[in-house]
């Protein structure tokens, strides 16, 4: 299949036993820019996502019918914070990514609700964001603090 091609995707809602899925996902896709910020711990990139899995907030990602990634919005005072959105690596770049996230952002337009999330440092999930109107509100040693204003 030539990579321009967008495999058939779907969105579903994710179950408990999707956790261990999701863990190994983040630890794959993550892997790169935590040893090169040298804060990769092959078990604590597991145990943060298990700590954190809310399926009731989380979809996950099929493409061709198989677990492709997911994606969790996390209801916050000021917004919604966009997180834990992984894609296997294998489908990167292939448009999944922005067509899941244009979704999102137009639920978060049609209400009118800003919507944050965090990057780590030379990430380049960080171009993606930006392309679609996320600008930086403030930054550590390690992370990247986006927002994206709802658009009219």
């Amino acid at each position: 299949m030539p990579t321009s091609t967008l495999p058939h995707w779907t969105l579903r809602q994710s179950l408990p036993q999707d956790v261990e899925a999701i863990a190994e996902l983040r630890a794959e896709v993550m892997r790169p820019d935590l040893e090169r910020l040298g804060r990769y711990d092959e078990h604590r990139v597991r145990q943060r996502l298990r700590d954190a899995y809310a399926p009731e907030r989380t979809s996950v990602i099929e493409a061709d019918g198989s677990f492709a990634g997911c994606v969790a919005l996390r209801p916050a005072e000021d917004g919604w914070w966009l997180e834990h959105f992984y894609l296997s690596p294998a489908l990167q770049g292939r448009g999944i990514g922005s067509a899941v996230l244009r979704g999102v952002l137009d639920r978060a337009d049609a209400e009118r609700i800003p919507v944050r999330l965090d990057v780590l440092q030379g990430s380049p999930a960080r171009r993606l964001y930006e392309r679609h109107g996320f600008t930086p509100e403030r930054e550590d040693a390690v992370d990247v603090f986006l927002v994206r204003k709802p658009t009219p």
